[in-house]
């Protein structure tokens, strides 16, 4: 463990030149784990419970794609015991910050080297990684398995609570699997197809066997903008394949994808889904499981309507 932090090495300066009262707060002498995004955040946080300081950066709402730090929180990454981030080209706003972070040895871990990696099939990023390995549940669960030894190696994690934990959640995910495969196997084969506001789903039409028609955005990032034509190829795609639904992210702005809806001669509902980022504790989908849960339900819907 990094020793001293920050934080304690004010407290002990502090405590030096004032005599110490009884309100004082105790150092957290737990050690960092510091996550780049919020979907991530939450799983780390129910593996590892109060074994440590789990620090996420990315706050609830937020894009991954474009979401930035301040001095603060770059000087928290050098401190961490260990750094837990998504990789694959995720964290557009915030990967200067890791590479110097790994740069000085900083211990980390990148999810995406974790799992059976997807290219993006179209659009500008076609051949290019795809980044949103969290649409599919037995994706997350090879990254916990790969997780676990990365958090074991911590000094003052208890591997035998750790491995108990880590169980409770990968059986957690094993039935967030069963439970989408079950609700999607109502949708007709014909209406698995899916349009998004950007290229979000491909880890979720290959668990699931949907068919990704397009989207608004015509690559892996929401920072990319839609030309006429991109908006006008993706019109006749809706209206060939007559889909019922168009499926926004929640975090993004969705005036793109109500334009589209309107263009397109058929009649298309824009429904709001939780993808790139949590909400707040009230804001529908404050951890992974409930958001995967709420999406699922919605997606069904929007398609079997």
């Amino acid at each position: 463990m990094r020793l001293p932090r920050t934080l304690a090495a004010a407290a002990a300066l502090t405590a030096a030149a004032v005599p110490l009262t009884a309100c004082t707060p105790a150092a957290d002498d737990r050690p960092l784990v510091v996550v780049s995004t919020n979907i991530l955040g939450d799983v780390v946080d129910e593996i590892v419970g109060d074994q440590a300081q789990v620090v996420t950066l990315m706050k609830p709402n937020a894009d991954p794609h474009s979401f930035e730090i301040s001095a603060q929180e770059a000087a928290t990454l050098r401190e961490a015991d260990l750094i837990v981030s998504n990789g694959l080209g995720l964290e557009e706003g915030l990967q200067q910050h890791l590479d110097v972070a790994a740069a000085t040895e900083v211990p980390s871990f990148v999810a995406g080297d974790a799992i059976e990696v997807l290219d993006y099939s179209a659009g500008d990023a076609a051949g290019m990684p795809d980044s949103h390995f969290w649409t599919d549940p037995a994706r997350m669960v090879d990254v916990v398995d790969a997780l676990e030894p990365a958090l074991r190696a911590i000094d003052g994690i208890d591997p035998s609570a750790l491995a108990t934990s880590v169980e409770e959640y990968r059986t957690a995910l094993t039935e967030l699997d069963d439970e989408m495969a079950t609700e999607f196997a109502s949708i007709p084969v014909s209406r698995r197809a899916l349009v998004t506001n950007h290229h979000v789903f491909g880890y979720l039409a290959d668990r699931f066997d949907f068919t990704i028609v397009g989207a608004v955005i015509p690559g892996g990032t929401t920072l990319a903008a839609p030309s006429a034509s991109d908006l006008a190829d993706l019109v006749d795609a809706v209206e060939q394949t007559g889909v019922s639904a168009i499926f926004a992210e929640s975090s993004s702005p969705d005036r793109l994808v109500q334009a589209l809806a309107a263009e397109a001669d058929v009649h298309v509902e824009v429904i709001e889904l939780f993808t790139e980022s949590l909400t707040e504790s009230d804001g529908g989908a404050p951890d992974y499981l409930t958001m995967m849960r709420v999406n699922t339900e919605r997606i069904t819907t929007g398609l079997t309507q």
